[in-house]
């Protein structure tokens, strides 16, 4: 049985980090294309890091240079290092596969 599990966001001032991991269960990380994407309140789910299964990583103008999406294929777990968090970072992030997702991770970025 597929299922991801976030963990790591929590309440952060701006300028923070936070490191998120996603634990993968039922399927191996590293054969397929995994993304983190999030949902802001009263918004649409918007796309942030893909990692391919050959390692090459992608991600949103609207995060490169602060964000870093990385594997563990021992833990079977995929990773996003967020540095210099903005308020406009708040969001429920989810990573994916295929389309499926887990329940979230909740990041606020306030002062």
């Amino acid at each position: 049985q597929v299922q991801l599990v976030e963990s790591g966001g929590g309440l952060v001032q701006p300028g923070g980090s936070l490191r998120l991991s996603c634990a993968a269960s039922g399927f191996s990380i590293r054969q397929y294309f995994m993304s983190w994407v999030r949902q802001a309140p009263g918004k649409g789910l918007e796309w942030v890091s893909g990692i391919s299964s050959g390692g090459v990583t992608s991600y949103a103008d609207s995060v490169k240079g602060r964000f870093a999406i990385s594997r563990d294929s021992a833990k079977n777990t995929l990773y996003l290092q967020m540095n210099t968090l903005k308020p406009e970072d708040t969001a429920v992030y989810y990573c994916s596969r295929n389309g499926q997702r887990g329940r979230g991770t909740q990041v606020t970025v306030s002062s």
